[in-house]
């Protein structure tokens, strides 16, 4: 069983911090990136997410959004949590990230 709580890793150096679980999957958290364009100070950001019922699967689904302290551009996270044979979690995760445009075309 994959348990998301606690300290994540990224191999480029970001990292967050998922809090407990609430019954119903959601959770929160701080989400620092190592990875940016800007020349202002990164600061650790406020991260909102859910995952699917944690006794439902083994590897289970979840989402999350972050919105940057040194941007107001809101990031998308979804991926999957998985356990290997010796118990190492990892979790695989894709991610979309918005600029505000003038116009849909």
């Amino acid at each position: 069983q994959c348990e998301l709580q606690g300290l994540w890793r990224r191999e480029l150096g970001s990292s967050m911090t998922i809090l407990a679980l609430v019954t119903a999957g959601t959770f929160s958290g701080s989400y620092h990136t190592a990875v940016a364009a800007t020349n202002k100070q990164i600061l650790v950001s406020l991260l909102q997410g859910i995952q699917q019922h944690p006794s439902a699967k083994r590897h289970p689904t979840l989402g999350f959004t972050v919105r940057g302290q040194f941007s107001d551009i809101p990031t998308a996270f979804v991926g999957q949590c998985f356990v290997d044979h010796p118990g190492k979690e990892t979790l695989e995760t894709t991610w979309l990230l918005w600029e505000e445009v003038l116009s849909h075309r």
